[in-house]
């Protein structure tokens, strides 16, 4: 088949919500470098060589691209985008900012992107999805059911689990949702220092189980030393892959900092953090997600079936019945 026949196939695709992929998914997409592309003509003027010129430089080997916005279908994301990247040696990740307003028309614009060609996908969920679980649900049952179940997915939102309670990961990372999670950790917009960001990062976001791939910051001018000690923290707790945002506000420094070999000094790789202590002060989605692995009605509350469900773990365990999840709990919970 030839190139404009793969991209009249996958216009066509695109416009019947038929989107199988066009090439064999490759989860390793979301390993290694990666720099995200809101506005292509802004980055680099979307001269793709001069993009792909910077992108071996820097070591990047994925670019995640915008497709969509909602319901409405981004224009520069095309067959022709997709299959010029990979002619320059580049994997591409299409991404969708979803709005919950629609959510089965959302994944199947999002799902058309994977027809061109991409790589990976990326959902793009954050505030408007606060609270909407069947939404949520349905989003992802459609998505799946026009691009597999195993092609591969991410979910990208904010760092700080706790302070999202009503956000429902329990779907967008639990069975059939995304096999991987990209936090947003944009130390300098959250005003915590750039280790403690991380490490509370980590640690909520670990219990869902999901293999993490941090996106850290271009944006806001950070200063080389905090991009090389971005990159030294999520190589010392084991990630294999990260993300930059965003290509177009990104200084020349910045792109230099990302690709430049790391030193390893021992302070570079601090202790992985445990996961948190969550017991009757907590409410929401993360006992959601307890609640679903207990076999108890998800409520969302810490309620008399989940406290009787977590004794019992515990009592099976040899663990000790403290009828909290703290870090051994969660381990039996979740198998770890």
């Amino acid at each position: 088949m030839t190139g404009s026949h793969r991209i009249w196939l996958a216009a066509l695709c695109a416009l019947l919500f038929c989107a199988a992929p066009a090439r064999a998914a490759d989860p390793s997409s979301f390993d290694g470098n990666a720099v995200w592309i809101h506005v292509l003509g802004q980055s680099s003027r979307g001269d793709l060589d001069a993009i792909a010129r910077t992108a071996r430089e820097r070591g990047v080997s994925t670019l995640i691209v915008k497709a969509s916005h909602g319901t409405r279908r981004w224009e520069q994301f095309t067959p022709e985008l997709v299959e010029g990247l990979h002619a320059r040696g580049l994997k591409v990740c299409a991404y969708s900012r979803i709005l919950s307003r629609k959510p089965r028309t959302e994944a199947r614009v999002s799902a058309a992107a994977v027809s061109y060609g991409a790589d990976c996908f990326v959902i793009d969920a954050e505030a408007e999805y606060e609270g909407r679980y069947s939404q949520a649900r349905d989003y992802m049952l459609e998505l799946r059911r026009l691009i597999g179940p195993d092609f591969p997915v991410g979910l990208t939102s904010f760092p700080y689990v706790d302070l999202h309670p009503s956000f429902p990961y329990s779907v967008f990372l639990g069975p059939g949702g995304a096999q991987f999670n990209l936090p947003q950790v944009y130390w300098r917009a959250i005003g915590h220092s750039l280790d403690q960001a991380v490490a509370r990062t980590f640690a909520w976001n670990a219990l869902y189980g999901r293999p993490i791939r941090p996106v850290g910051q271009l944006w806001m001018r950070p200063p080389r030393a905090e991009i090389l000690r971005f990159r030294a923290l999520v190589a010392a707790y084991g990630a294999p892959g990260l993300s930059w945002w965003v290509w177009q506000l990104a200084s020349p420094g910045g792109l230099d900092a990302i690709g430049v070999p790391l030193q390893a000094p021992a302070a570079a790789a601090p202790v992985r953090p445990p996961a948190p202590t969550v017991g009757r002060w907590h409410r929401g989605d993360i006992l959601r997600w307890a609640q679903l692995h207990l076999r108890v009605k998800q409520t969302g509350r810490w309620d008399k079936p989940t406290r009787k469900a977590i004794r019992s773990l515990q009592q099976r365990s040899g663990l000790p019945k403290t009828g909290t999840l703290d870090p051994p709990t969660w381990s039996a919970l979740l198998g770890g």
